[in-house]
């Protein structure tokens, strides 16, 4: 674990490191900060490290100066002789709020909090992972069309787009083979791949991939050509332009 302490008392920091060593003797201590504005120049352009030890009064004022100039995205453990900054010290990353004259068991007790809520955080961004493939697994890999008595399996990345006429979805592919899919665009919106496919408009979902053009039209929209050959005009929304435009780029 990697640990900057912010300190401007010597024998202060002589102590805390000592005890962070006797928790744990593979703590690496990588920085030692004794000021505001040191503080500051280090955390702006340094965030290899996984907790900060604060005190809260230095040398040239209160260390939460230090967060009305930056954002520091990791756990604050606070150190300081005096209470009544407890309430602020919470509002800026705090896990813990220690005070003076600091014990083995006041950064014991301290580290095995930030220990317990890493772990916690490790296992939610697992459970997130997990939940995220769930989903990926749940796009349609392919859509069973149907050919007079004969029934074809269609691979999702071979389809140009979907269009809805009334109440009928038709699927067109990249060759430009027409299908009656029996699924609305509603439906289809939450089935397919969203980096791929995106609803431009009440009747056409289309795949990136299928976009041969685009081309401002009226009314500040947009319009789209299609690699395959379409009937009708595809034509972005208006209020779809901004998120179709993010869509397109990739984001």
């Amino acid at each position: 674990m990697k640990v900057i302490i912010v300190e401007d008392e010597v024998l202060a920091v002589e102590k805390l490191e000592r005890y962070l060593l006797k928790y744990n003797s593979t703590i690496e201590i990588v920085e030692k900060l004794d000021s505001i504005s040191s503080a500051v120049d280090y955390f702006q352009t340094n965030t290899d490290f996984d907790v900060v030890f604060m005190d809260i009064q230095l040398t040239d004022g209160l260390s939460f100066e230090i967060f009305n100039q930056l954002t520091i995205k990791k756990p604050i453990i606070f150190i300081t002789a005096f209470d009544e900054y407890a309430i602020d010290a919470f509002k800026v990353n705090s896990i813990d709020y220690i005070l003076k004259p600091i014990t083995f068991t006041d950064i014991s007790k301290a580290m095995s909090k930030l220990e317990s809520m890493q772990n916690l955080f490790a296992a939610k961004e697992v459970l997130s992972k997990v939940v995220n493939d769930i989903t990926k697994r749940k796009t349609k890999d392919r859509f069973l069309v149907r050919l007079g008595n004969h029934i074809h399996s269609i691979k999702t990345n071979e389809i140009a787009l979907f269009y809805a006429e009334g109440r009928t979805v038709h699927l067109i592919t990249l060759q430009n083979k027409k299908f009656i899919v029996d699924f609305k665009l509603e439906e289809l919106t939450e089935l397919l791949e969203k980096s791929i496919f995106y609803r431009v408009n009440r009747s056409f979902i289309i795949n990136i991939n299928a976009i041969k053009d685009v081309v401002v039209y009226s009314n500040s929209r947009l319009k789209i050509s299609p690699t395959i050959t379409v009937e009708k005009e595809i034509v972005v929304s208006r209020e779809k332009v901004a998120l179709f435009k993010n869509w397109f780029e990739g984001n």
